[in-house]
């Protein structure tokens, strides 16, 4: 006779997704729940991954204050490059 076992699997998330579905959460002020939901993912793991966040020193979380400020560059050249490529789609054709 044969028995079954039951197996239970489990979704591991990388440090990265959690990093970023805590940080949406916070910067969206959404609820846990509706973030969740987007995310497909338990509410409570994402209230836990929030804990976990605020229990580590800043320079973990979010990097040296160089690497930010190269990102909000690059994003920023990003976003005038597509305002431009917007501007030019909007102007009327003669």
């Amino acid at each position: 006779m044969k028995t079954a076992q039951a197996t239970t699997k489990y979704k591991r998330s990388a440090a990265a997704f959690k990093h970023s579905a805590v940080e949406h959460g916070m910067l969206s002020g959404k609820s846990a729940r509706s973030i969740a939901g987007e995310l497909g993912i338990n509410e409570q793991s994402l209230h836990k991954w929030k804990q976990q966040f605020k229990a580590l020193p800043a320079g973990q979380i979010a990097g040296t204050v160089e690497q930010l400020q190269a990102e909000n560059r690059r994003l920023q050249r990003e976003l005038h490059r597509r305002v431009q490529q917007r501007d030019i789609l909007k102007k009327p054709w003669a």
